[in-house]
């Protein structure tokens, strides 16, 4: 985990690899999981029971957890012996070592309420904010929630709504006073190999309390980390409830865990679930193993809204976790602030850079600035000092200077070089890399900045040409209006799905690069020297972008609280921007367009989305039609969910292909061949509130393709009505690449856009 931004180093991945997947010898015991279902099945409880009984009769301290609310089973200490005999127990769908998953780790309100593309006349989202008929509840499975911040003070709300069945969990240093009509919920789970101080729902990593005030926190004006990024922050849907279900210390967060949390979360009754956490993706954890992807089924059946983070595993593609088709699954974007480091070359050119630092040197060029190659070690290779990686450099040669060190290879931080740069008495360090210039990273009180090597020619040029070259850093300054923005983080992990690319994956992106929001109110590690730890931190990740659409999914939910969990996507996959503030289409960090596997539908709309016009509704059998085609077979499916009808059966043909036919917001058609004809339909509901309403479609067509909508025309009569449309897509070539268009039904009143991807026969192999 690199510094407190969330992602991951190589080396981290591979560590974590091991926690994630070792599996216990057949003598050592390890905590398992044992999934068996659906808990309205009283089948299910029954042989759950007994298992328990059974087995653990004469140590009932194996038994970790046991699940009884949304779905029915328990986590032990088994061996791998054992576990293999209860896999094999009827009434079990499957049985999986415990993984450990990691956290993916507020002017971007602001943004997002002025980044529109499509005006609606209810107003802006802080008319929103001040909560509709209905008092919507958010659970948060994370680190913890720090209850004295500001941001999560009570003032002015009312009370507890009374269907909330949860609790306020005691602990040595929480209690229930530290819950109020803001965080109404507080529970932490004991994980056995961890140390007892954190059996608390306390927070002390800050993430969890960041998070919350991201989605729910209450207004604090004058809010700033050491100056930096100041201003009013304030959570998107400020009149939210938060409930915090601890499942993550810093040794990670464990899957029987959080599924526990489901379970009590379900329980509890909330209406939005939001997770800024999951497994690496290289782990490709399947369905019935995913303990976010078993509580997340299980939720949706309750009628929960599920968001989680998309990863922080980009630019790579194919990285992107979290997405079963019941889950939304968000990337990360930038905003239009910029928090800005400029060098000043001899003669007072100024080259901009990018990061967080509060170092104190002179504002005008008067150190020396040197090449990183040029102070390398005897011992060390031209690579390994160019990096400035550690050990790399000459002390002599370093120290009073300003060294320019360059990612070579992808591979190393600016976090690292400065370190190298620091430790041989170095006055500053200036890091090249082109993917993380956009993202501001915090660098204590030693000058570092980032810069891009466009920047960066500038600055070799002055070094050849200058005999003796000077320079400064200056400290950080926040630029407001920062344009092209949005742009897709470069670590926000990428489509398409190793799931399966008939369903598109991430669904949306939010804003998730240097956020603003509250922290732990104690942490010395982020402090600088002399001054009190700050209230506040700035952090980057997809984990900072999912309480952004868990914010807008509680608006939603208060404004029509009868919707249900597809509807509220819908609504919000439908009216999102591709734009940017330069009036150009959203950019990866590369420059180039964002497709679908970048961004998903679009960057969220806080005010759109509140009045859609139309939603696809993905239906319980929409769900189990998916399982089927996925490949599970009836007897496991009747297990796994409380929803079955009684004549539903799996299709004769149900091949992974056909995913694309369930009614979901975006079309994405997989398996290609070229040369044929491919139909999807889709099922709209009219909900503009309007009774009486004509939709037209236009069609983004892909080059090479031919896409037919038949109708072109929706009719509506009545609001909740509901009509249904066909899609034929067409092209005598072969596909060579995955492509990409979109169809828009359209009123005068409401736009509502629906991404569409196609992938070739080879592709979805791959």
């Amino acid at each position: 985990m690199k510094g407190l931004t969330f992602f991951f180093t190589p080396f981290s991945l591979m560590f974590l690899y091991l926690l994630c997947i070792s599996l216990t010898t057949e003598t050592e015991a390890g905590v398992y999981i044992v999934y068996m279902g659906s808990a309205s099945s009283a089948a299910n409880a029954y042989r759950a029971q007994i298992l328990i009984n059974t087995m653990f009769k004469r140590r009932g301290n194996d038994i970790v957890h046991t699940y009884k609310h949304g779905f029915t089973g328990f986590a032990a200490r088994l061996t791998a012996e054992e576990a293999t005999v209860i896999a094999k127990k009827p009434g079990v769908v499957s049985v999986f070592p415990d993984p450990n998953y990691q956290l993916h780790t507020t002017h971007s309100w602001d943004f997002l309420k002025y980044q529109e593309a499509v005006k609606i006349d209810s107003g802006p989202p802080s008319s929103a904010a001040s909560g509709g008929s209905y008092d919507s509840i958010i659970g948060i499975l994370d680190t913890g929630i720090w209850p004295e911040a500001e941001s999560f003070n009570d003032k002015d709300m009312g009370p507890i709504p009374s269907r909330w069945k949860g609790t306020c969990m005691e602990a040595k240093d929480f209690n229930s006073s530290n819950c109020n009509r803001k965080i109404i919920g507080a529970r932490f789970y004991k994980n056995p190999d961890d140390d007892s101080e954190y059996f608390t729902t306390r927070d002390v990593i800050g993430h969890g309390s960041h998070v919350s005030s991201t989605a729910a926190g209450s207004a604090v004006e004058n809010a700033s980390y050491y100056g930096v990024a100041s201003g009013t922050a304030k959570g998107g849907s400020s009149n939210a409830r938060i409930a915090m279900y601890k499942v993550c210390n810093p040794g990670g967060c464990t899957g029987s865990s959080i599924l526990a949390a489901f379970d009590d979360a379900i329980a509890d009754g909330v209406d939005v679930l939001s997770l800024s956490l999951g497994a690496p993706s290289y782990a490709r954890i399947e369905l019935n193993t995913d303990p976010i992807a078993i509580g997340a089924f299980h939720a949706m059946e309750q009628g929960i809204v599920v968001v989680c983070s998309a990863g922080n595993d980009g630019p790579d593609v194919g990285t992107v976790t979290n997405t079963a088709p019941w889950i939304m699954t968000v990337a990360a974007n930038t905003i239009d602030r910029d928090l800005e480091s400029d060098v000043v070359l001899g003669g007072n050119k100024v080259i901009k850079g990018e990061g967080i630092h509060f170092g104190n040197a002179s504002k005008s060029p008067v150190y020396p600035l040197i090449h990183a190659k040029s102070a390398k070690n005897a011992d060390a290779s031209e690579r390994a000092a160019r990096t400035c990686e550690s050990g790399s450099l000459d002390q002599d040669k370093v120290k009073g200077k300003i060294v320019l060190c360059e990612n070579v290879d992808g591979s190393y931080y600016a976090s690292n070089a400065k370190e190298e740069v620091k430790s041989k008495g170095g006055i500053g360090c200036i890091f090249v890399d082109d993917i993380s210039r956009a993202v501001a990273s915090v660098y204590g009180a030693f000058p570092t900045t980032v810069i891009d090597s466009k920047e960066a020619a500038e600055i070799f040029s002055y070094l050849n040409s200058t005999k003796d070259p000077v320079a400064t850093i200056l400290p950080t300054v926040t630029v407001e209006k920062f344009t092209p923005a949005p742009s897709v983080a470069y670590f926000s992990s990428r489509g398409p799905s190793s799931l399966t690319r008939s369903i598109l994956k991430p669904d949306i992106t939010a804003p998730g690069v240097a956020i603003l929001a509250a922290w732990t109110g104690k942490d010395s590690s982020i402090s600088l020297e002399g001054k009190p730890p700050s209230q506040f931190n700035v952090i980057s990740g997809t984990s900072m972008a999912a309480p952004h659409v868990t914010a807008v999914a509680s608006l939603i939910k208060s404004q029509h609280p009868t919707w249900g969990p597809s509807a509220i996507r819908s609504a919000i996959m439908t009216t999102a921007t591709q734009t940017n503030n330069d009036k150009g289409l959203i950019t990866t960090e590369t420059g180039a367009a964002a497709t679908p596997y970048d961004a998903g539908a679009g960057e969220l709309s806080t005010t759109a989305s509140m009045q859609p016009g139309l939603v696809y509704e993905t239906t319980a059998t929409d769900y189990l039609t998916f399982l089927c085609y996925y490949g599970y077979n009836i007897t496991t499916i009747k297990t796994i969910s409380k929803a079955v009808p009684e004549n539903f059966t799996c299709p004769a043909d149900s091949k992974l292909d056909l995913i694309s036919t369930i009614n979901y917001p975006s079309i994405s058609i997989s398996g290609f061949k070229g040369n044929e004809n491919k139909t999807v339909s889709r099922t709209v509901t009219n909900v503009g509130g309007d009774g009486v309403a004509v939709y037209t479609v236009s069609v983004e067509t892909p080059p090479g393709f031919n896409i037919i909508v038949t109708p072109e025309k929706l009719q509506f009569t009545k609001d909740g009505e509901k009509l249904t449309y066909q899609v034929i897509v067409s092209s005598a070539a072969s596909l060579k690449q995955d492509v990409f268009g979109a169809l828009t039904w359209s009123n005068a009143k409401y736009k509502v856009r629906s991404p569409i991807v196609i992938s070739s026969e080879s592709s979805s192999k791959n």
